[in-house]
């Protein structure tokens, strides 16, 4: 579906176009909300193209945006219509006049008497350490000079001990993934490899693991002891891998299709 390529007054309306892409991608609207977290009423009001119920021009737009998304459609094009079909954006609020600076007189400041007693009481204390230091190390260098014309050597020090750390061990080289998958389980990846899609993972016990829109490019991998369940909006945009093994041949573009693979698969569900 193309939107804002045909003429403003031929294509749909923005709730029009968003339940068309939801059906043609096999999502239902609980499936939707689920997914982008917009409530089930809000959701079936916009595919009415109602948005009183969106509380704001601003929320409509999110609405709009993440809705598109999840069902394949390039959100920016029904955000400009929304904005064209409702009085378009509010304009930006004039920012304040600058100040004169030259208006204001600087404020005179007064001498801060405790800084400069500090300062003092500093440079009396390092003029102090300093005296010290020269009397100690001369005193120092007259033991040394005592030492070496009476033909002593001082004695030299031992260097410590330094304990060499161990390297670090280096990891072994290690098989591909789909190598090393585990026999006791069942692993299934997911890849978005000729466009994006709708998905969602279940483990055997029905819970949730993963659900949204798998850019294409992007993969996922699950694991379960036991099954795991995959619903597929796009089965002709992704590559599937079950327990290292790749199956094909799983659906056209657009076609919705659920599959179900245990440790002994790949054999569909």
């Amino acid at each position: 579906m193309s939107i804002g390529n045909s003429p403003a007054d031929d294509r749909p309306s923005i709730g029009r176009a968003l339940q068309q892409a939801r059906i043609s991608a096999g999502l239902t609207v609980d499936e939707v909300s689920t997914t982008t977290r917009v409530r089930i009423p809000i959701v079936h009001a916009i595919e009415q193209d109602d948005f009183s119920r969106c509380g704001g021009d601003v929320y409509a737009r999110g609405h709009i945006r993440v809705l598109a998304q999840t069902v394949g459609l390039d959100p920016a094009p029904l955000v400009a219509q929304y904005d064209a079909e409702h009085g378009g954006r509010p304009a930006p609020t004039p920012a304040a006049p600058l100040f004169e600076a030259e208006r204001l007189r600087p404020e005179r400041r007064r001498p801060n008497w405790t800084a400069a007693m500090v300062a003092a009481i500093v440079a009396v204390v390092g003029f102090v350490g300093f005296t010290l230091f020269n009397g100690g190390s001369k005193g120092q260098s007259s033991s040394v000079a005592a030492d070496t014309a009476s033909g002593k050597q001082p004695a030299p020090k031992s260097p410590e001990a330094v304990p060499s750390k161990p390297a670090d061990p280096k990891p072994e080289p290690s098989d591909s993934a789909i190598a090393g998958v585990p026999a006791n389980k069942v692993t299934v990846k997911v890849t978005a490899d000729n466009g994006q899609t709708w998905m969602s993972a279940k483990d055997h016990n029905g819970k949730l693991i993963e659900e949204g829109v798998l850019k294409r490019g992007a993969s996922k991998t699950f694991t379960d002891n036991k099954r795991i369940d995959l619903v597929l909006g796009n089965a002709g945009a992704v590559q599937l891998f079950v327990n290292g093994k790749e199956v094909k041949d799983l659906g056209d573009d657009g076609q919705v299709q659920r599959l179900s693979y245990t440790k002994g698969d790949p054999e569909t569900g």
